[in-house]
C-alpha cells in the first residue's frame, strides 16, 4: 500500500526566512523517511497555497493525504482556518481522501528542541539552577493555547531551572521584556529567553527585541529545522495515518 502523502501546512509570512525555514524542516523530514512523499503548502503570503497543492496531488492520482498543521498549539488556525480549507478541498476533490493530523504541541520532542537551542546559545546543564527561563511564544487570543504555554512553563520548571515564566509577542500579556525585568527584580542572576516558535519572522523578531531591551543574558534561536522537530512531524503523521486507513510506520 502506498503511504499517504504528508502535506505540511505552514501559515506563511512576508519574511523570506519563514518559508526558507519551513522548507529546510520538510527537507529534514524527507531525509528521515526517504520513501515518504512530503509536500508543503501555505495559508497565505507564500506559494504554493494549500488548495493548489491538493489540486496538483489529485491531478497526479494521489489517493490519500495527511494534512499536518505546522502549529505548536490549537488556536484559531488549527480550529478554524485549516479545517475550513480542507473541507472545501474535500468537496472539490472527492476522490482524494484528506485526513488532518494534530498540532505539534505539547510534546517532549518540542521541549528537547527548545533545550537544544538553549544549549547552542550557551546554556550548560549546570547553569540551570542559577538561570531563569522566559518561554516566549507568539501569543494568542485563544485561552486553550495560552493555558498550554503556561503548562509547558510549569513542566520546564521541574527540569532544574530556578524559574520559568511564559511571555507572549502578541495578543496576550506579559511581554518578553516585562518578564525578563520581573525575574531580575526577584533576584535571578541570569536570564535566558527561549522563543517557542518554529520559524523566524515578525513575532520572533519582537521576542528578540524584548530580550535585548530588558538585557537578557541569553537569547536562543527559534526551533527551526531541528532533528527533534522533524521527528515530531513524523510522529504526528503516523498517529493520523490510522484513521486515514494506512498502516502506521515508524520514523
Amino acid at each position: 500500500m502506498t503511504s499517504p502523502v504528508l502535506l505540511v501546512i505552514a501559515h506563511g509570512s512576508r519574511d523570506p526566512r519563514h518559508a526558507a525555514t519551513v522548507h529546510a524542516l520538510t527537507a529534514r523530514v524527507r531525509s528521515l523517511r526517504p520513501g515518504l512523499r512530503v509536500e508543503t503548502g501555505f495559508l497565505e503570503f507564500n506559494a504554493p497555497s494549500v488548495p493548489r497543492v491538493l489540486e496538483r496531488l489529485a491531478a497526479e492520482g494521489a489517493a490519500e493525504v495527511v494534512a499536518l498543521p505546522l502549529l505548536l498549539t490549537r488556536a484559531f488556525h488549527a480550529k478554524s482556518d485549516i479545517p475550513s480549507v480542507l473541507r472545501e478541498a474535500r468537496a472539490r476533490l472527492p476522490r482524494l481522501r484528506i485526513g488532518q493530523a494534530d498540532v505539534l504541541g505539547p510534546s517532549p520532542l518540542l521541549n528537547a528542541a527548545l533545550e537544544q537551542r538553549l544549549h547552542e546559545a550557551g546554556v550548560a546543564p549546570g547553569d540551570r539552577s542559577s538561570t531563569g527561563l522566559v518561554l516566549a511564544s507568539a501569543g494568542s487570543t485563544d485561552p486553550e493555547a495560552i493555558a498550554v504555554i503556561a503548562e509547558i512553563a510549569r513542566e520546564l520548571r521541574h527540569t532544574g531551572w530556578c524559574a520559568v515564566r511564559p511571555a507572549f509577542a502578541s495578543a496576550s500579556l506579559p511581554r518578553t521584556a516585562d518578564v525578563v525585568r520581573a525575574l531580575r527584580a526577584e533576584g535571578v542572576r541570569r536570564v535566558a529567553v527561549a522563543p517557542y516558535v518554529i520559524a523566524p519572522g515578525r513575532l520572533p523578531d519582537r521576542i528578540a527585541a524584548g530580550a535585548a531591551e530588558a538585557g537578557a543574558d541569553v537569547l536562543a534561536g527559534v526551533l527551526g529545522p531541528s532533528a527533534a522537530l522533524a521527528r515530531l512531524l513524523l510522529t504526528r503523521y503516523d498517529e493520523a495515518c490510522v484513521p486515514v486507513g494506512a498502516a502506521s510506520l515508524s520514523a
